[in-house]
C-alpha cells in the first residue's frame, strides 16, 4: 500500500471530518512514522482546512512527530518519583550503550531516546515508553536486554510480554473499588427512577467532582440538562476527562483497566441525566495501550443492550466514542481538552461560556472525571443517602489515592474523605518522611508536622497523587523537577504563564548551579504571586505552587546553594540610567543601556 493510500484509509475510518484530526494524525503517524510537510498538506486539503490549522495541532502535541524521529522512539519518564529510582542514570547508560546523545536521533534513523512528562507509572518505575507503549520496572539488567533488541531491529510487538504488564497494584478498597454491581444494574436503576429523580439522587449525595476542582456533580449536570443547544443540529454531550497527566497520579488508570465498564456506566447515566446521546472519553495518550481493551469493553457493552439504541428496553438512546490524547498535560483543563476533541490545538478556551452551555461543537457538554462518573453508578444503584453517609459532611463519599515515592507498599488505596495524611503513611509503609505532595505538583506540599491533616475538600483537597519523600530527598530538587515540568507544559497561550514558567525554571537552575543569590529567592516570590494573579488558566496560577511551599517549608535547601547570603545587587538599573544621561546628555544612550540591563 502506498503512502497516500495508507493516509486515504485513515480519512475514511475518520469519515475525513476535521473534528476528527486528532484521530487522523494519530493513526496516520503510527502508519508512517511521522508527520511529514507533504502529509499534512494531504490531510488538510482532505477534511477542508487550511493547511496552517493542520499544522498547529500536528506542532501542538509532544508526541506528533513533524520531524522524522527513530523507527524505536524511547521517552524516559521524567518524573519526581521515577528519578528517585535512578530512571536518569539508567537513560544515560542507554545513551552511552546506544553512542547516542540524548534528544537527537541516531545517523541511521534507527532510535532516539528523550524525556517525557510522568507516564502514569509512578508506582511501578523506573518506567519508559517504546512507540508509545509503556513499559514497567525499568532495571540495569532489563536495558541491556533492551538495547540488544533495538540493535537487532527486533519489532516491539515481539519483545518480553512482562515488560508492558502495568499492575493494578490496588492495596486498599472501600465502596467503590468492592463494589457488587453488576453490568447495567445502575444504569437499569437509574432509567427506573427517570432522569429528574437520578438527577435529585446525585444532589443528595453531595457527589464533588474528583479531578481536583470539587464542583458539585450534581448542579454540572442540571445546569447542562437546563441549556438549550444551538444551530441546527441541537445537542449534548458526556465527556469523560482521562486525561490523567498531573505527575504522581494513576488511579483513573486502574479505574479504565480493571473497572471500565463502570465508568461506561456513569457516563450513560451522565448521559440519561443531561438528556445526551453521545459520550466521549479523551484518554491520555500514555495509556494508548488501553485503547484496544477499552474498545472491547464498549463493544461488550453494545452486545449486552447496554449502549445504543433502546438500551434495556427504553427509549434512551447512547453511545460513546474513544478519542486518544497525544501528550499534552494542559487538556487536563477541561475547555482545552474540548478543543482537542474539536482537532484543534489544546489553549483553555476564554470563560465563560463554560462548557456546561457552550462545550463540545458549541453545544450544552458536562465533563467530568473518571473517578467521578464511577462514582455515580453506586449513588445510582444505593441512593444517594446511603451514599452520604460516608466520608464527612463537605466530602462525602471515598477518594482514590495514587501513592508514590519512598514508601514499602506504594499503589492505589481508597479511604473516606477524612482520612489523615498520617494514616495513609502508616498504610503504605513510609518511614522517616519529611514531605507529601498532595494533588501533584500543582497541590500542596505537607511537612511533618502537617501530617494530621485531612484528606478532604474542607482541608486538603486532591485529584489524587500523594507522593512521599523521606529525610534523605532534598526538597530543593523536588520543586526544581516541578518547575522544569510546568516550564515544558504550558500551551504558550498567556504571557504571565509562557515567560513565567521559564523565569521560575531559569532560576531555580541557577540556584542549583551555586550562582543564585537572596535577590532570586524575593524573585521567585515575586513571581508566585503575579503569576496567580494574571495567568489564564489553572496551570499558571499553580505552576509556582511547589516553589512557594517549599521555599515556605523547606527554605535551608534553597539557602544552602546560594552563593551569598549577604547579596548587594550587582547593577543598579536606575543609578546607571541617571548617569548616563548625565555624561551623554542623551536619552538613546539610556535607552539602549536599560535594553542591555535588562537582556
Amino acid at each position: 500500500m502506498t503512502e497516500t493510500e495508507t493516509i486515504d484509509a485513515v480519512l475514511d475510518r475518520q469519515h475525513r471530518d476535521g473534528t476528527r484530526l486528532m484521530q487522523i494524525l494519530r493513526e496516520t503517524q503510527e502508519q508512517l512514522g511521522w508527520l511529514a510537510p507533504p502529509t499534512l498538506t494531504y490531510i488538510a486539503k482532505a477534511i477542508g482546512w487550511p493547511r496552517a490549522m493542520v499544522s498547529g495541532t500536528a506542532s501542538f502535541y509532544s508526541f506528533f512527530h513533524t520531524r522524522p524521529r527513530g523507527k524505536y522512539c524511547v521517552l524516559w519518564s521524567d518524573n519526581i518519583t521515577d528519578r528517585m529510582l535512578g530512571n536518569a542514570e539508567l537513560m544515560d547508560a542507554m545513551c552511552k550503550k546506544l553512542w547516542l546523545e540524548p534528544g537527537r536521533v541516531s545517523e541511521d534513523g534507527l532510535v532516539s531516546v528523550n524525556t517525557t512528562s510522568c507516564t502514569g507509572m509512578g508506582d511501578q518505575g523506573p518506567a519508559l515508553l517504546v512507540n508509545y507503549r509503556a513499559v514497567t520496572g525499568m532495571s540495569q539488567a532489563r536495558l541491556g536486554e533492551m538495547v540488544g533488541l533495538i540493535r537487532s531491529e527486533t519489532p516491539v510487538a515481539e519483545w518480553p510480554a512482562e515488560w508492558f504488564v502495568a499492575e493494578d497494584n490496588i492495596r486498599r478498597r472501600d465502596i467503590l473499588l468492592a463494589h457488587d454491581l453488576v453490568p447495567g444494574r445502575a444504569l437499569s436503576a437509574a432509567l427506573e427512577r427517570g432522569p429528574e429523580k437520578t438527577l435529585a439522587e446525585i444532589k443528595e449525595a453531595r457527589l464533588r467532582g474528583r479531578g481536583g476542582a470539587g464542583f458539585s456533580t450534581g448542579l454540572k449536570w442540571e445546569a447542562c440538562r437546563n441549556a438549550p443547544g444551538s444551530g441546527a443540529n441541537p445537542a449534548h454531550y458526556v465527556v469523560c476527562n482521562a486525561d490523567e497527566g498531573e505527575p504522581g497520579t494513576f488511579k483513573d488508570r486502574v479505574l479504565l483497566n480493571s473497572y471500565s465498564s463502570l465508568v461506561f456506566e456513569g457516563m450513560s447515566i451522565a448521559g440519561l441525566v443531561v438528556g445526551a446521546k453521545k459520550g466521549l472519553l479523551y484518554l491520555r495518550g500514555e495509556y494508548r495501550y488501553l485503547l484496544e481493551p477499552l474498545e472491547s469493553a464498549l463493544a461488550a457493552r453494545r452486545q449486552a443492550n447496554l449502549l445504543g439504541r433502546n438500551i434495556l428496553g427504553s427509549d434512551f438512546e447512547f453511545d460513546i466514542e474513544i478519542h486518544l490524547g497525544a501528550g499534552a498535560y494542559i487538556c487536563g483543563e477541561e475547555s482545552a481538552l474540548i478543543e482537542s476533541l474539536e482537532g484543534k490545538p489544546g489553549r483553555p478556551r476564554i470563560r465563560p461560556p463554560f462548557p456546561v452551555t457552550r462545550g463540545y461543537l458549541d453545544q450544552p457538554t458536562t465533563v467530568n472525571n473518571v473517578e467521578t462518573l464511577a462514582a455515580s453508578c453506586l449513588i445510582a444503584a444505593h441512593g444517594g443517602a446511603w451514599y452520604a453517609q460516608h466520608g464527612t459532611e463537605k466530602s462525602t463519599g471515598t477518594k482514590l489515592l495514587s501513592v508514590s515515592g519512598d514508601c514499602e507498599r506504594p499503589g492505589i488505596y481508597e479511604y473516606p474523605y477524612g482520612v489523615s495524611v498520617r494514616q495513609v503513611l502508616e498504610d503504605c509503609g513510609a518511614t522517616d518522611s519529611q514531605a507529601v505532595q498532595i494533588s501533584g505538583p500543582s497541590g500542596i506540599c505537607v511537612a511533618e508536622d502537617e501530617f494530621t491533616r485531612k484528606i478532604a475538600f474542607e482541608d486538603l483537597p486532591t485529584a489524587g497523587a500523594f507522593m512521599i519523600f523521606d529525610e534523605t530527598r532534598d526538597m530543593f530538587e523536588v520543586a526544581r523537577n516541578f518547575a522544569h515540568f510546568f516550564a515544558h507544559e504550558s500551551c504558550g497561550f498567556c504571557t504571565p504563564c509562557r515567560v513565567g514558567t521559564t523565569l521560575v525554571r531559569n532560576m531555580m537552575d541557577k540556584i542549583a548551579k551555586n550562582h543564585g543569590s537572596p535577590y532570586d529567592i524575593d524573585e521567585l516570590f515575586k513571581l508566585h504571586r503575579l503569576m496567580q494573579g494574571a495567568s489564564h488558566c489553572g496551570l499558571g496560577n499553580s505552576a509556582c505552587n511547589p516553589v512557594f511551599d517549599t521555599l515556605n517549608k523547606f527554605r535551608p535547601a534553597y539557602e544552602r546553594r546560594l552563593m551569598s547570603l549577604d547579596y548587594e545587587p550587582a547593577f543598579d538599573l536606575d543609578a546607571a540610567l541617571s548617569q548616563a544621561r548625565q555624561m551623554t546628555g542623551r536619552d538613546d544612550a539610556a535607552a539602549h543601556l536599560q535594553n542591555e540591563a535588562e537582556a
